[in-house]
């Protein structure tokens, strides 16, 4: 690893073994202010920037009691609600392990299980305030397959929120290619007083990730099926 160029960027030598892929990942990892910025203060990743920004434009985390964080891993989106709201009760769900947190309770398991939706809310104990998916389905190397997928999974994000979130409710979700289909946005607004597509300055410029924001849950949550 060497140091140098404008501003003291950190350049990374190409090592035996490692790709020049992973050579360009690394050196965005250590020259990335968000990534440098999370490990100041104690967020598990850069990630938890992005809730950060989402929150000061559309007030997300005010008020909330409970919230269930769908994808929770690594946990920086639920740190994040820890802090800003020490006293709400969250319960979150992921595929892959994520260690404790403290006031948080966590879930290995597929949100696809169709026992994960009545567990999350059994063990949350009322009707969330808060729905937030940070869920990207694993890519396989085709943009189309990977947008689906990915798709899917909000699909179906979506659905859970409409049942379970209280009246005035707020569901954020991750997306790409510009937003939310055209079906799916007609969805959310025919549920929400309002739905809108955000990139918080902490998504990366060449990314497809958006997130699309709706507030003001028009429903009254119902039992799931």
């Amino acid at each position: 690893m060497s140091r140098g160029g404008s501003g003291g960027r950190t350049r990374v030598k190409t090592a035996r073994g490692r790709t020049a892929q992973s050579t360009r990942w690394l050196e965005r990892q250590l020259n990335d202010p968000y990534v440098k910025r999370a490990q100041a203060e104690g967020y598990r990743s850069r990630a938890a920037y992005k809730l950060i920004e989402l929150d000061e434009r559309f007030g997300l985390l005010r008020g909330v009691r409970h919230v269930v964080d769908l994808g929770i891993a690594p946990g920086g989106w639920a740190q994040v609600v820890r802090r800003k709201q020490p006293k709400a009760k969250i319960v979150g769900i992921d595929l892959l392990p994520v260690d404790p947190i403290d006031g948080v309770e966590i879930f290995e398991m597929d949100f696809m299980d169709v026992a994960a939706p009545d567990l999350l809310i059994e063990r949350l104990g009322a009707a969330p305030d808060l729905v937030m998916s940070d869920m990207a389905a694993n890519t396989v190397g085709h943009p189309q397959t990977d947008a689906l997928r990915t798709m899917g999974l909000v699909e179906a994000a979506t659905e859970f929120a409409c049942q379970v979130l209280a009246p005035g409710g707020t569901f954020v979700a991750k997306v790409f290619a510009g937003g939310a289909d055209s079906a799916l946005v007609a969805e959310l607004k025919r549920n929400f007083k309002a739905v809108k597509h955000a990139k918080p300055p902490a998504s990366r410029k060449g990314s497809s990730e958006w997130y699309v924001v709706a507030q003001g849950f028009k429903g009254v949550a119902t039992p799931l099926a």
